[in-house]
């Protein structure tokens, strides 16, 4: 149960972020972010990333303790109150179809769902985390000691830059290019 848990985690539930994340950007594209929300929204868009990001980092690389799941799940919350400033900003400003934002509720529960499967994966952790940690090795950071595979690692940032970055990095600059052609200066 833990290998085929480990698995949907790995193989399941960290590579279905990518097309929801492709869906969002490409309805934020169809409604010309560019011209309506703009670069602000944007920017809040890459807070986003930054706050999954960690998380996305973390699981996969350092051994999962009190201090990493107290990471993980701070930064799923801090991205679901984003997630809410990021529809109040472009509410009014950019069309925001029924299926965009049926888009975002995939993009707000992965996060969740990573940290619960974790969760179960290391109980014996999250129970020393209830207790308040029980060794101060509980609150530092330490590689796996069992390393996942390089090629995994390797294929996984490959995909984070081709399903993730680039598109968002691209309207970002759309954004930016957009604000400046029109001569103002706050995002």
């Amino acid at each position: 149960m833990e290998d085929a848990s480990r698995r949907f985690l790995l193989y399941g539930v960290l590579p279905l972020w990518f097309a929801p994340a492709v869906a969002d950007w490409a309805a934020h594209r169809r409604s010309r972010i560019e011209d309506t929300s703009g670069l602000r929204e944007s920017l809040v868009h890459a807070l986003m990333m930054a706050e999954a990001g960690g998380p996305v980092v973390l699981g996969p690389t350092a051994e999962i303790n009190p201090l990493v799941l107290t990471a993980m799940t701070g930064a799923a919350v801090v991205h679901g109150a984003t997630a809410l400033w990021d529809v109040a900003l472009a509410t009014g400003e950019r069309e925001i179809t029924p299926i965009e934002q049926h888009i975002h509720s995939f993009l707000e529960v992965l996060p969740l769902t990573a940290v619960a499967f974790t969760a179960c994966l290391h109980w014996d952790q999250v129970c020393s985390l209830l207790r308040g940690g029980d060794s101060r090795r509980s609150w530092r950071l330490h590689p796996k000691a069992r390393p996942l595979p390089a090629g995994y690692l390797a294929g996984f940032a490959a995909a984070v830059t081709v399903f993730i970055a680039l598109p968002y990095g691209e309207e970002l600059w759309r954004c930016a290019r957009a604000q400046s052609r029109r001569g103002t200066n706050r995002p």
